[in-house]
């Protein structure tokens, strides 16, 4: 079964890039959000193996959110992104509760395919 990803951010066109990179590499980008808000909506109805999220969203942080999709009761693994390549280091993405963080200017590098593929 493929891995399904929830693609948290607030650039509609971003999402649609993430979610055609993530098709191409055979994961299932099952549902999107552009707000915490809105997240927490799509992981009621349906709990992603992973989470994409961005770490600045117009109605909340992405920090926080990631805290929230990472504990109980989803303990989905969360990748932080972030525009700003200098966002936010390996330690402040784990204390969030995050597996990493990638910078959206890699988004199609062999990294965030193979911290995806290591669940």
């Amino acid at each position: 079964m493929a891995v399904t990803v929830l693609i948290v951010d607030d650039d509609a066109r971003f999402r649609d890039l993430a979610r055609r990179i993530l098709t191409s590499w055979g994961y299932q980008p099952e549902s999107e959000a552009g707000s915490v808000t809105e997240a927490l909506q799509q992981v009621t109805r349906s709990v992603p193996d992973v989470a994409l999220v961005d770490i600045g969203l117009p109605d909340g942080n992405g920090l926080e959110l990631s805290k929230v999709l990472a504990g109980d009761p989803w303990r989905m693994r969360v990748i932080l992104t972030s525009s700003d390549g200098d966002a936010l280091s390996a330690q402040e993405a784990t204390a969030a509760g995050a597996v990493a963080f990638v910078p959206k200017a890699e988004l199609s590098s062999p990294l965030l395919h193979s911290i995806i593929g290591d669940g």
